[in-house]
């Protein structure tokens, strides 16, 4: 074998893996960076450790790849508090960064604190690389660590502040594993009798619906998803992660259900006398804190995990497999179906509960008043996203909004939203379009999340990284206005602003001294020009969209499920 240095090892592993971007603070594996000149791998350089994770993680979630961020051991904190949102969002990131020596530890030696354990809760493999030797093995580990099973971030600590320790020379054999470069590495099929069982369970149910979670989208098991429901006409609502799975103009669409939600779809779900969940962990986010459906609803469940199935609904019958592969099982074994006058009954009921959220937003949606209300922004983005658009949320009320309010009405258009951690949106946006350059990309974030990393506006115009972003400039967290009014008794003449109001601030101008365009939007008819504008814009813009503090999304559906009958 020949000899190579162990950063030039590095870069050739993650060109053979198909690696395009690598998103870093410096100095981490600088032989790595200069080594990839000509490879064709674009070296993102960010403003802060949290802020290359996020990137890394948008663009994994959009192209399926392991986005890949490193930093010095310093900032191993920040990248490990940032990897929070792509290991709940099961999002394939591989991390690098510096760590102690042996030679050093106990001597107080510049910068050193021992932050490995910081790495145990954010990821699914947290590995020591002390030695140039272990490099071929433990990054195929982290390859096939980070795309079997459930997708998750693992982290590789190399020695030495900027990994010292691989700067030498050896002996070392590339072995690039194919199929670990992609989510999802494996397909496994559902046991045959297992797919009958949950076929007969639908079939005999009066009012069954499907709920797609995130492991649909990483399955790319959308299309089986429609198949499936049109197949057997069985109501489909997503989680946040699945949204744009089903069209929201499909007769069996019932949209976003969970937290962050349609009442129609909550409505449905606790309605149904059989939940189907697919790809879903059924966690407190997608069931409204275990409340949508109750306990004791049937349920199936079908996951490429075998511990999650029946983790917080036991299920009537648990499949384990990959969703796309499990869903054409059924889709082959299923027989010709007919609508039973109870199947019709239910789905006239769901298209009623459709119908009665519409009216009941009606009036937001078309409102004229000045500060915007958000529900005639979302309108207006429903009305103007592209095909195949992808449109990026952050957290709290940009996560209710885009989830709830956005339409998707146009093929291959879909959502990816923060899991979590406020502030994500924007770089998670960058991410998403390093991944996807061809494809239009639209951040929705409110200003109290923008200001999180308000600084990577520069590094996108740098780049040429061409985003969209609207922001929700209410001037306030606005989730909380409501939380700090009732500790002030109710009071209305929110004497709780210091806790949660921001400056009056224009980030169009922001956004043009740091490079990128600007547009303020005062009323609601320059919406649609705004957006056109940007969309065909070459540069990374930024929609500056003046709206109501006091405009509050709805509370949450939680009603029992005898409110339905």
């Amino acid at each position: 074998m020949p000899k190579t240095t162990g950063p030039r090892f590095v870069a050739e592993t993650l060109r053979g893996y198909g690696v395009s971007h690598v998103f870093f603070v410096p100095q981490m594996l600088l032989e790595t960076l200069t080594s990839m000149e000509g490879m064709g791998i674009r070296r993102v350089m960010t403003h802060g450790e949290k802020a290359a994770a996020y990137m890394a993680d948008g663009y994994a979630r959009a192209s399926g790849k392991p986005g890949v961020c490193m930093a010095q051991h310093v900032g191993a904190s920040n990248l490990a508090a940032g990897l929070k949102d792509a290991y709940l969002a099961c999002s394939p990131v591989i991390a690098f960064t510096g760590g102690p020596t042996a030679l050093a530890r106990h001597r107080h030696a510049y910068q050193e604190l021992e932050g490995f354990t910081q790495f145990d809760r954010t990821t699914k493999f947290n590995a020591h690389c002390d030695h140039i030797s272990r490099l071929p093995d433990l990054l195929r580990q982290a390859f096939r660590e980070a795309t079997t099973g459930c997708p998750r971030p693992v982290h590789l600590e190399i020695a030495g502040h900027h990994a010292e320790a691989i700067m030498t020379e050896a002996e070392l054999e590339l072995k690039v594993e194919e199929r670990f470069k992609q989510v999802p590495a494996y397909r496994p099929a559902a046991e045959a009798d297992h797919v009958a069982e949950a076929l007969r369970l639908l079939d005999a149910a009066s009012r069954p619906v499907i709920v797609a979670g995130g492991g649909v989208t990483w399955s790319g098991a959308q299309a089986e998803v429609v198949a499936l429901a049109e197949k057997l006409q069985v109501p489909v609502a997503t989680a946040l992660n699945a949204k744009g799975a089903i069209l929201d103009t499909h007769p069996l669409a019932v949209g976003v259900v969970g937290t962050y939600s349609r009442s129609c779809a909550n409505r449905t779900v606790g309605t149904a006398d059989l939940v189907f969940y697919i790809g879903s962990q059924t966690g407190g986010q997608v069931t409204a804190r275990w409340q949508v459906p109750r306990q004791g609803t049937p349920v199936i469940q079908l996951n490429i995990e075998p511990n999650e199935v029946g983790r917080n609904y036991p299920a009537s019958i648990g499949l384990v497999g990959d969703a796309r592969t499990v869903l054409r099982q059924m889709l082959e074994a299923a027989g010709k179906s007919s609508v039973s006058a109870e199947r019709a009954s239910w789905l006239a009921q769901v298209r009623g509960y459709v119908e009665e959220w519409r009216e009941s937003i009606a009036e937001q949606r078309n409102s004229e008043a000045v500060p915007m209300r958000p529900e005639r922004l979302c309108r207006e983005i429903s009305r103007t996203l592209p095909a195949n658009a992808v449109l990026v949320c952050d957290t709290g009320h940009s996560g209710i909004w885009s989830g709830a309010m956005v339409e998707f009405t146009r093929p291959g258009q879909r959502l990816i939203r923060c899991a979590g951690s406020l502030g994500w949106g924007f770089p998670g946006a960058m991410g998403v379009k390093c991944a996807r350059p061809d494809t239009p990309v639209v951040c929705f974030s409110g200003d109290g999340g923008f200001y999180y990393h308000l600084g990577e506006l520069e590094t996108a115009a740098r780049y040429g990284i061409n985003v969209v972003v609207i922001v929700n400039n209410n001037s306030a967290l606005n989730q909380e206005i409501p939380h700090f009014d009732r500790a002030y008794g109710g009071d209305p003449d929110e004497r709780g602003r210091e806790m949660w109001g921001f400056s009056e601030v224009n980030f169009a101008r922001v956004a043009e001294s740091l490079g990128c365009v600007g547009m303020r939007v005062e009323k609601p008819a320059g919406i649609p020009a705004a957006l056109e504008k940007a969309l065909a814009a070459r540069k990374p813009v930024v929609i500056d969209v003046v709206t109501d503090h006091r405009a509050f999304a709805p509370k949450t559906w939680t009603g029992s499920a005898a409110a339905g009958h």
